[in-house]
């Protein structure tokens, strides 16, 4: 059986991502993604192995996506304003992708070397930008982490509708990473 003309592995990542981003990552089937593609399902499996695979080339591609953006944003920028247009990007992509942000946020599996890269590629773009404040390895690992939890977790609560006085949510989290620049500043390797 030879697959379907026009139909490839990036065309069925594509679609999956717009079904995620539609209707969360657990509204994803082979059926509901065939019958968005026109396709029977088991045309699918000429492209990817089952569910699970589609799961793994989705995080591939949303990581892909989320670098894309973020080192768009703090290219030519200063120290501060790379993270804070950094920051703003990534949480801009949550909002923006909601199903395909949810991707990302799992750790790499060992042995799968195209997930892997793809997570090193937005750690190695935090690390440069965060390079200046010289926190040394283990520091900057730990402001990394940081960063990720504070983005994160404003994205999951604005999604979650948690916000729910009306104050503007891009000024929150502005101040938001001030405030985690001012700290990194203080912060030292030997704890």
């Amino acid at each position: 059986m030879s697959p379907r003309a026009g139909l490839d592995t990036k065309t069925i990542v594509k679609a999956a991502a717009e079904l995620a981003d539609d209707n969360g990552l657990e509204g994803i089937t082979l059926s509901a993604l065939a019958a968005k593609l026109g396709v029977r399902s088991p045309s699918l499996y000429n492209h990817i192995n089952g569910l699970e695979g589609l799961r793994v080339l989705l995080a591939i591609y949303g990581l892909e996506q989320l670098y894309i953006v973020m080192s768009a944003a703090a290219k030519g920028a200063g120290t501060a304003d790379a993270v804070h247009a950094m920051g703003h990007a990534y949480v801009e992509f949550a909002r923006s992708h909601p199903g395909l942000y949810e991707t990302t946020l799992r750790a790499p599996e060992i042995g799968n070397n195209e997930l892997e890269s793809a997570s090193h590629t937005i750690l190695s773009l935090i690390i440069d930008v965060l390079k200046p404040y010289e926190l040394g390895e283990q520091g900057t690992i730990h402001a990394v982490r940081g960063l990720r939890s504070i983005l994160h977790g404003f994205a999951s609560l604005e999604a979650k509708g948690g916000f729910g006085i009306p104050l503007d949510s891009n000024i929150s989290l502005s101040r938001l990473i001030r405030t985690y620049i001012a700290g990194i500043k203080n912060m030292n390797d030997t704890e």
